[in-house]
């Protein structure tokens, strides 16, 4: 092969701003090979395996990219210090695990999957659907010390919407105390100051008047409503459509 037919060398590194929605100085930081290595080291230690296209798999790809570029060198990490290393956490709601992998203090994504339960009537447990009220819940977990803004409330109104058979938002429920926050945090200058999801969120499937497994129409729904309520036009990473989003891909795999 001549030089002229040789393949030409990337011009710039995988940053993690390329693969994951991150911002500050992480998104500008090249994806190294021992951030993919721990982050490996940790799905495994807490899933039992390494997710197959998941948030280790798309590290460890764009690392070796990296090292072939010769952007890093083997053993290099982002971060030096273990305590802003990375880290994969399992909290369960009702009904439902939520895993979150992040590096550092930024969220690179999550997972929602059902977890069984136990029917009073049998005694047996059961793999249970994620209703819109359990994906919620899960938001808690991945977003919950997000102050809540306008598109928050618009996705969170377009789930009560699509959980209720009579498309009726309840006076007091979950949507509208999602609105109160957003309307009230416009205000406020300090995000210390403002309401939180996880104010608004925590115990959302008692609040919502019905309550139904979460469909690919309920998410893009929930989705188009964050969305057009966005400034940036997009979606919160680990918010309320990403939450609707990941339970109803779980869903739709499991038959629903």
């Amino acid at each position: 092969m001549s030089q002229q037919e040789q393949p030409k060398r990337p011009q710039e590194p995988v940053k993690y701003g390329d693969v994951f929605e991150v911002s500050g100085e992480l998104a500008d930081r090249p994806i190294a090979p021992e951030d993919a290595r721990m982050m490996q080291a940790k799905e495994t230690s807490v899933l039992g395996h390494t997710q197959k296209g998941g948030i280790a798999a798309t590290m460890q790809s764009a690392a070796t990219a990296n090292r072939r570029g010769g952007f890093v060198e083997p053993g290099v990490a982002t971060y030096l210090d273990p305590d802003r290393g990375t880290s994969v956490a399992q909290t369960d709601v009702q009904g439902a695990r939520v895993t979150k992998e992040s590096i550092g203090v930024q969220d690179l994504g999550q997972y929602v999957e059902p977890r069984p339960v136990t029917t009073a009537a049998t005694g047996v447990s059961a793999q249970s659907k994620i209703t819109i009220g359990q994906a919620l819940e899960a938001t808690v977990q991945t977003a919950g010390k997000k102050p809540v803004d306008q598109s928050d409330a618009a996705a969170i109104q377009a789930a009560e919407v699509r959980a209720s058979s009579d498309n009726v938002i309840a006076p007091g429920g979950v949507a509208a105390s999602a609105q109160s926050a957003a309307d009230y945090n416009a205000a406020i200058e300090f995000d210390e100051n403002k309401i939180k999801l996880v104010d608004v969120l925590a115990g959302a499937t008692r609040k919502l008047k019905e309550d139904k497994a979460v469909t690919k129409q309920d998410a893009e729904g929930v989705v188009s409503a964050e969305l057009r309520n966005n400034p940036n036009l997009s979606t919160y990473p680990g918010g309320v459509a990403d939450s609707l989003t990941a339970a109803a891909r779980l869903n739709e795999k499991g038959g629903i």
